[in-house]
């Protein structure tokens, strides 16, 4: 599965208002060196979300931002990029129908919603025979599907690894257009996921773990109490490497406590390795995702 681009987010802002465009053109000089990361800020609060691959690269940017250009930040909580997903396939007819003054418009529509392979990405195809939704209003129903996955339909997250087929529907010489079949499609997202078992998805990442061989036991045994799955370890010199794959919620601070646990000897990288279901489900009145993490 290909990795998002930033799979963590941090929202900073100056303790000073008159530090904003300080703190602006700061980052922008660190964007234009190429270091991986993006941002983006509220004009109107001057709240800045940074948002980055590796917990660690936030660690680099807040230390240059207040010891290299001595602005003092207000530091949020950091967020994990998680997904919402299908558990089981339904189906869905919806009706979109809605009078404007003399005109009206109408469109209905019928899908089939199936969860796809994982790391397949989002897929949508047309089964529509016999001309039963014209074929101009077809780009419309993708259109409203399309958005529903953008903003998700259950926890406000974006949508992965879902299957939509529109096999059957119904139209109105006059009051029906595209922009009706995007609003039934839209909606009919919405009202058919309800029955669908949609899921939370949490990135893992694969990790590698260099540590001195007398502190193997202590970094796998705190590996395991991150939710880590240990799938091989092997002798490089005086150093022991271990691999394991671990949810990313689970690393956030993971350079400190490794350091911590090999008195400063330990190394590890890491990469994106899949989404997997979340082993909870969250009640998506409790669950706040990050506002960044939505687009």
């Amino acid at each position: 599965m290909m990795a998002p681009t930033w799979l963590i987010e941090c929202e900073i802002e100056p303790r000073f208002r008159r530090d904003r465009e300080r703190l602006c053109d700061a980052l922008a000089r660190m964007a234009f060196e190429q270091m991986p990361f993006a941002y983006s800020q509220d004009h109107r609060t001057g709240k800045v979300i940074l948002r980055v691959s590796d917990d660690r690269y936030l660690d680099l940017i807040v230390h240059r931002l207040t010891h290299g250009h001595r602005l003092e930040l207000s530091i949020g909580a950091r967020e994990v990029a998680y997904r919402e997903t299908l558990a089981r396939s339904t189906e869905i007819d919806h009706t979109h129908r809605q009078q404007i003054g003399p005109t009206g418009q109408f469109a209905r529509v019928k899908l089939w919603l199936e969860p796809n392979h994982r790391g397949a990405g989002n897929e949508f195809a047309s089964a529509i025979v016999g001309g039963v939704v014209p074929e101009a209003f077809i780009p419309g129903v993708e259109r409203g599907v399309e958005s529903a996955w953008r903003s998700g339909v259950r926890m406000g997250l974006p949508m992965v690894d879902t299957k939509v087929t529109l096999f059957d529907g119904a139209y109105h010489e006059t009051h029906s257009s595209a922009l009706a079949f995007e609003l039934a499609a839209s909606a009919a997202m919405r009202e058919g996921t309800a029955s669908a078992d949609v899921r939370l998805l949490e990135p893992i990442m694969h990790l590698e773990v260099s540590s001195p061989s007398e502190f193997v036991g202590s970094v796998i045994g705190d590996l395991n109490r991150r939710r880590g799955q240990v799938s091989s370890q092997e002798t490089r010199g005086s150093a022991t490497v271990i691999r394991a794959d671990v949810p990313l919620a689970n690393l956030l601070g993971y350079s400190y406590d490794l350091s911590a646990r090999t008195n400063g000897l330990g190394r590890y990288v890491m990469g994106f390795r899949t989404y997997a279901f979340l082993p909870s489900r969250p009640d998506p009145d409790d669950f706040r995702p990050a506002r960044g993490m939505r687009a």
